[in-house]
C-alpha cells in the first residue's frame, strides 16, 4: 500500500509540477499583452501592437503545452485517485467542470480570433479578443484555485453516511476565506514569472545589440510589472496567506517555519537552518528573534506552537521537503524584489539599458520565479499532508485501491520520457520564436 501511495503521489507531482511550468507563465503574460495593445490604441505606435503580437506566439505555444500536458492529471482522477474522485467528486467536479467548459473555451477560441483575426476585427476588436484571452485565463486559475482552496479548508458541504461529500452551499465555494488569497497570491506570483522572462528575453535583445527598441521596451515593461508584482506576492497576498495558514493549518505553519518547541516570549523567524527529524530541532540554524510572532499576529511576544504540540500522525508527512520548499521560495522572493528595484532605480536615472550587470542578471534569472513558483505549490501542497482534504479525508484514504504500484511506476517512466521529448521540442521552437524577434510592421 505504502509503495503504492508513493508512485501515485509522485506520477502526480511530476506531472503537475511540468504542466505548471506552462499556466504561470500564460496567465501573467496575458495581462502584459492587453497593456501592449492597450498602449497601442492608446499611442498609436506600432511597436506595441507589435510587442503585443510576439508575446501572443510565445503564450499561444505554452497555452499547447498546458492542454497536452494538463489533460493526463484529469485522467489521473479517474485512475490513480479513484476513490477520492468517488467521495468528493459531487463539489471539486462543479469547479473543475465550469472551467473546462467556461475558462478554456472562452481563453482558447479567442486565442484564435487575437492571433489570425486582427486584419478582419480591426484593432479595437482585436484588443477585446486579447482581453477576453486573459479573462479566460485568470478565470481558470480562479476556478482551479477554487477547487485547491475547498481541499485545504472545506466548506458548504455535508457528509452522506455512505462518506460522499455533497455540497450543501454553492456560493460557499466562492466565498471560501481561504480563496481570494491563495487566488491573489498565486495571480501576483504568475504575474513575477511574465515579468522577469519579458525582462530577460529584452535583456538578450540588448546585450545581443538586436531588436533593440522592442528589447528596451521588454525590459522597462519587465521591471515595472516585475517590481509591482514582486512587491504583491510579499505583501498583501502572502502575509494574507500566511495568516490563513496559521489560523486553519497550525501545524503546517509550524512545520514550514521550522518550529519544533513552543518558544517562550516570541517566536524567532528562521533564516537559515536544516530540519534534524531524529533530534526534533534545526542544525545550524540563522535566526532572528521575536520577528516570527510579530509578522503574524503584530506582537512581539505572542505565541506560536511548534510540533511538539501536535500528534505525530497529523505532522505533515515530509517536514524536511515543506521546510525547504517554503525557504527557497520566500528566499527568491527577497531577492525578485531587491533587483527589481535595483533596475527601477536605473530606469529612473535613464541608465538601465547602459547597466550591463543588471541585464545579464535579469537575463539569468529567466529560470528562478519558475522555481519560486513551483516550491510555493510544494509549499502549499507538502503543507495540507496526510489530509486530500484537510481534516477529512486522508491521502491513504483516496488512492485507488485496484491500481498496483508497479503499473503506476510503468506509466510514470512513460511520462518521463515522453515529457523530456515535449520539453526539447517546446525548448527548439521558443528560441527560434525568440531568435527571429517581433516583425516589424511596415505600412
Amino acid at each position: 500500500m505504502e509503495d503504492m501511495l508513493f508512485y501515485d503521489r509522485m506520477q502526480f507531482a511530476f506531472t503537475i509540477t511540468f504542466h505548471y511550468l506552462f499556466p504561470q507563465l500564460t496567465m501573467g503574460l496575458s495581462l502584459m499583452i492587453v497593456y501592449f495593445k492597450w498602449k497601442f490604441l492608446r499611442t498609436k505606435t506600432e511597436t506595441y501592437n507589435d510587442a503585443a503580437k510576439f508575446w501572443m506566439k510565445i503564450f499561444a505555444l505554452n497555452f499547447a503545452m498546458g492542454v497536452v500536458t494538463g489533460i493526463p492529471m484529469e485522467f489521473q482522477f479517474g485512475t490513480n485517485w479513484a476513490k477520492f474522485s468517488e467521495l468528493t467528486g459531487g463539489i471539486i467536479g462543479q469547479t473543475l467542470a465550469m472551467e473546462g467548459m467556461f475558462s478554456f473555451f472562452l481563453e482558447s477560441s479567442f486565442l484564435g480570433l487575437f492571433i489570425f483575426g486582427e486584419k478582419l476585427l480591426g484593432h479595437k476588436l482585436h484588443f477585446v479578443t486579447g482581453f477576453l484571452v486573459f479573462l479566460g485565463s485568470w478565470a481558470s486559475g480562479f476556478l482551479i484555485i477554487a477547487t485547491h482552496s475547498w481541499m485545504q479548508h472545506p466548506v458548504g458541504y455535508e457528509i452522506l453516511e455512505n462518506g460522499k461529500f455533497v455540497l450543501t452551499n454553492f456560493s460557499a465555494l466562492f466565498t471560501n476565506e481561504w480563496l481570494w488569497p491563495s487566488y491573489l497570491h498565486n495571480q501576483a506570483a504568475s504575474l513575477v514569472t511574465a515579468s522577469f522572462v519579458v525582462a530577460a528575453i529584452g535583456s538578450f535583445y540588448i546585450l545581443n545589440n538586436k531588436h533593440s527598441e522592442f528589447g528596451k521596451l521588454f525590459v522597462k515593461t519587465g521591471v515595472i510589472f516585475g517590481l509591482i508584482a514582486s512587491i504583491l506576492v510579499a505583501f498583501p497576498t502572502g502575509d494574507m496567506m500566511a495568516k490563513n495558514v496559521v489560523k486553519h493549518q497550525p501545524v503546517t505553519f509550524a512545520a514550514m517555519e521550522g518550529i519544533f518547541e513552543t518558544e517562550d516570549g516570541g517566536s524567532e523567524i528562521i533564516l537559515i537552518g536544516q530540519p534534524d527529524m531524529k533530534d526534533k530541532k534545526l542544525d545550524n540554524k540563522i535566526a532572528v528573534p521575536n520577528i516570527l510572532s510579530f509578522l503574524t499576529y503584530q506582537k512581539w511576544d505572542a505565541e506560536i506552537k511548534g510540533l511538539n504540540e501536535f500528534d505525530e500522525d497529523v505532522h505533515p508527512t515530509n517536514v524536511p521537503g515543506l521546510y525547504y520548499a517554503y525557504h527557497i521560495m520566500v528566499g527568491l522572493g527577497t531577492i525578485f524584489i531587491g533587483l527589481m528595484l535595483a533596475a527601477i532605480v536605473q530606469l529612473f536615472r535613464k541608465k538601465l539599458y547602459k547597466t550591463k550587470w543588471i541585464l545579464w542578471s535579469l537575463m539569468f534569472m529567466l529560470p528562478f520565479p519558475y522555481i519560486a513558483n513551483t516550491t510555493g505549490w510544494y509549499t502549499a501542497e507538502l503543507g495540507r499532508q496526510p489530509w486530500l482534504v484537510y481534516n477529512l479525508l486522508r491521502t491513504s484514504a483516496g488512492a485507488s485501491p485496484t491500481v498496483s504500484a508497479g503499473n503506476t511506476l510503468f506509466t510514470l517512466l512513460g511520462f518521463i520520457g515522453l515529457y523530456l521529448l515535449l520539453g526539447l521540442l517546446f525548448l527548439m521552437i521558443a528560441g527560434k520564436i525568440i531568435n527571429k524577434g517581433p516583425e516589424i510592421t511596415t505600412h
